[in-house]
């Protein structure tokens, strides 16, 4: 089975939307007894997982690449729940499974797609031959 960019940006797209919905049931319908305000809940919570919803709606793989670091937020927030909050577990647990999903999503989206459109990185090996070579034809030219 071959797995190509419309796969993973599906998996994104479902990893990254139901994250959004699980962030809001649990810190706004299951968490009852919260001691924090809705306004710190929502700049804290929510604010940074929608900054990237417009370049993952378009498929852009440059934002799939950077939304792994706003997702390690909210992975380690998970994992820290699990680790500290006894009555948020299962909460966490599924948080940690949302964020793999969208991290694993988005790298190898970030891959494919960049790949595609011919957008890689350059080995280092090639970029010191191209500089050798307009070097040696600068030198060759001030001789001349």
């Amino acid at each position: 089975m071959t797995f190509n960019s419309t796969f993973f940006r599906r998996l994104t797209l479902t990893g990254y939307l139901l994250l959004i919905v699980w962030l809001v049931v649990w810190h706004f319908i299951l968490t009852i007894d919260k001691t924090t305000s809705t306004l710190f809940t929502l700049l804290f919570w929510l604010l940074p997982i929608l900054l990237p919803s417009k370049g993952l709606i378009e498929g852009k793989p440059y934002t799939y690449a950077w939304t792994n670091f706003i997702v390690m937020y909210y992975l380690l927030h998970g994992l820290t729940a699990v680790y500290a909050v006894e009555g948020e577990r299962l909460y966490a647990l599924v948080e940690i499974i949302l964020c793999t999903l969208l991290f694993t999503g988005c790298s190898f989206y970030a891959r494919v797609r960049g790949r595609e459109l011919g957008l890689g990185i350059r080995k280092l090996k090639e970029e010191l031959l191209e500089e050798k070579q307009a070097f040696e034809s600068l030198k060759t030219k001030e001789l001349k």
